[in-house]
């Protein structure tokens, strides 16, 4: 299964499942993670990492460590 952290920039995707835990786990749901949601990625930073994603609407930045918990499929 795809990760986000593995979407191209200028990619749209689909969350399928989150596979953090706890607190981390509440801020991503927080942030709009949630099934079935739409994620745009942005743009990377110049290193590669954070990456920048348009959640509903808002600009939030994920490390890749972050990103890589959240399994998407490609729209």
């Amino acid at each position: 299964m795809l990760r986000l952290h593995m979407a191209c920039v200028g990619s749209v995707v689909t969350v399928e499942d989150l596979a953090s835990t706890g607190i981390l786990r509440e801020r991503m749901l927080a942030l709009g993670l949630t099934k079935g949601a739409k994620v745009e990625v942005i743009r990377r930073g110049p290193s590669g990492d954070p990456t920048v994603f348009n959640i509903r609407g808002a600009m939030i930045a994920l490390r890749n460590e972050e990103s890589s918990l959240v399994a998407i499929q490609e729209v």
